[in-house]
């Protein structure tokens, strides 16, 4: 306690500016509209946070342009720990090798907290598909090449690219389907207006359970807890494919050193509480522990990874 509080002084006495902002709550910027997975994890760790801070930690909702407004919103925000950012793999990385006129740049203009959370995804199909196999797909979707659309939560999103890039690692031509967000898209999957898709397993779990949707795979090394009974894509001899959504605490460029290591002590701390393990996994999120650093590597892995599928798929946002 006398570790941080020597910190938090340190950090919030050089100069009038600074002090009052120490006396103002910390704002946890979330891109996205209320009610979303980005949202409700970082309302589930915004009392942790206001606790070991000993400030109120406010999240604020500011939406738009997918994510871009809320992110520029901490990137252009003072580095004194005032402002934090929930990001997520698609505004951080997925989005960024997309879109090509970013008002920041994502290795730049922030500074990698902690990972907060991970989803682990699922490759299903419209019951009308006839295969029972993720490699039982491949080789119908190479003898119907450009006759088997899927769905997405948008372009540039981390399923868009997810799926690019199960597509492009099998040789397989795919029609994409964006909606503005995965709800619809999985609605027109049970409805069969789409056959395929890379979703998050929370959110199609409970149509596979009922027989609405096929799961043929997971794209992850290891197989779900809460469908033990589906084998990974790896297993079935696909490999390259593995991707996870996340969602990560990140502050301004600038951020002293002693200020990122005490928020990912904070974060990794919350993380830890069984309370919070439970929260988080009731929305299909499984928390992540780790370093600044780990947090960087995945950051960097993802947007080599996406750049190059969105090159080799010839993706744009026209």
């Amino acid at each position: 306690m006398r570790t941080r509080t020597f910190l938090l002084l340190l950090l919030f006495s050089t100069g009038a500016a600074a002090q009052v902002a120490a006396t103002q709550p910390v704002r946890l910027i979330v891109p996205f509209a209320s009610g979303g997975g980005t949202d409700i994890g970082a309302r589930i760790l915004a009392p942790y946070l206001a606790q070991a801070l000993h400030r109120p930690v406010i999240v604020e909702n500011k939406p738009g342009a997918s994510g871009m407004i809320g992110t520029e919103v901490v990137a252009r925000a003072a580095a004194d720990g005032g402002t934090l950012l929930m990001g997520t793999s698609t505004t951080m990385s997925a989005g960024p090798a997309i879109e090509r006129n970013l008002p920041y740049n994502v290795v730049k203009d922030f500074v990698p907290v902690a990972i907060v959370a991970t989803t682990e995804n699922l490759l299903v199909v419209h019951p009308s598909v006839p295969v029972s196999s993720a490699r039982g797909f491949v080789a119908y979707a190479k003898t119907h090449p450009g006759q088997i659309a899927y769905g997405s939560s948008g372009v540039g999103s981390t399923y868009h690219l997810g799926t690019e890039l199960f597509a492009t690692e099998n040789g397989l031509s795919l029609i994409h389907v964006p909606y503005k967000g995965a709800a619809p898209a999985v609605q027109d999957l049970v409805a069969g207006r789409v056959q395929m898709m890379m979703e998050a397993l929370y959110s199609v779990a409970p149509n596979v359970k009922a027989g609405k949707v096929r799961a043929l795979g997971i794209a992850s090394l290891h197989r779900s807890l809460k469908l033990p009974q589906v084998p990974t894509l790896e297993e079935q001899g696909i490999h390259g494919c593995e991707f996870s959504q996340w969602i990560a605490l990140f502050l301004p460029a600038g951020a002293s050193p002693e200020l990122v290591h005490e928020l990912n002590t904070d974060v990794n701390t919350a993380l830890r509480d069984p309370e919070v393990q439970e929260r988080l996994d009731k929305v299909g999120l499984e928390p992540a522990l780790g370093t600044p650093e780990d947090l960087e590597t995945r950051l960097r892995t993802d947007l080599s990874r996406w750049t190059r599928v969105v090159h080799e798929a010839h993706i744009t946002t026209d």
